[in-house]
């Protein structure tokens, strides 16, 4: 008897490991690596100064934020995002990796943010742990993009800057959805892999859609109408770099 139980469990894993190796070959596997850059530069977190379109030099410590939704589009009617929530933190080298069918892709779309019903199921697990310092515990709901650092213009205290972009109701709202056509049509084969580099510019975050300056605004700490004036420029921050 236990002879045949453990040749029936064998049988078992050697079903799963194949379906699961059909699967995985069935599929292309997509890359998607964000890159970040301040002033033409690479940037770097907390040893290095840049100047904003104001002219207002800055020291960045901390750029972290939600990527959530993340999809690739094979048309305006085949589109369908895949419930996701992913932490980025430019002090650290992440890529998101999809698995999709082979097929040809023209958009990649994703939000800056978290979707409301999640900012309203209180403090979760993994990427949206609190642990993290994207969570409002008194206000119930996630910082979609956080920015810190020093400027010398900055009236603060301890001449800190400090965004911390969120806000899930009504007017208030900080989630933006990020669209990038692609220069040039992906064409997954199953079994192959690429990758997409995207360009995060943190110099696009201080004018675009609103203006945001250090000496009227050092400080963006809670939902509101500057907060979701911030979040206007964010989408413009993101482009195709390359496509390998």
């Amino acid at each position: 008897m236990r002879i045949k139980i453990k040749n029936f469990l064998l049988l078992i894993a050697l079903v799963v490991g194949s379906t699961t190796a059909m699967a995985q070959s069935n599929t292309g596997s997509v890359s998607i690596h964000f890159q970040h850059w301040a002033n033409n530069q690479a940037l770097v977190l907390v040893d290095s100064a840049y100047k904003n379109s104001f002219g207002e030099s800055y020291q960045p410590t901390r750029l972290k934020y939600y990527v959530s939704n993340i999809e690739l589009r094979q048309s305006p009617s085949k589109s369908k995002h895949i419930p996701s929530v992913y932490l980025m933190d430019a002090a650290a080298e992440q890529d998101l990796s999809l698995s999709l069918q082979p097929a040809i892709y023209h958009t990649l779309a994703f939000s800056i943010g978290v979707d409301s019903s999640l900012n309203c199921s209180g403090a979760q697990s993994g990427a949206l742990d609190p642990i993290n310092g994207m969570f409002w515990t008194w206000n119930t709901g996630y910082i979609y993009f956080k920015l810190e650092g020093y400027s010398a213009e900055s009236a603060a205290d301890l001449q800190k800057i400090e965004y911390h972009i969120g806000g899930y109701t009504g007017i208030h709202k900080a989630n933006r959805t990020v669209v990038l056509p692609l220069a040039q049509p992906l064409q997954v084969v199953a079994g192959k892999s690429y990758q997409i580099n995207v360009s995060v510019d943190l110099d696009k975050f201080w004018t675009g859609k609103s203006k945001t300056s250090i000496v009227d605004n050092a400080l963006i700490m809670s939902p509101g109408l500057l907060a979701a004036a911030a979040a206007d420029n964010i989408p413009a921050m993101f482009t195709i770099g390359s496509i390998q």
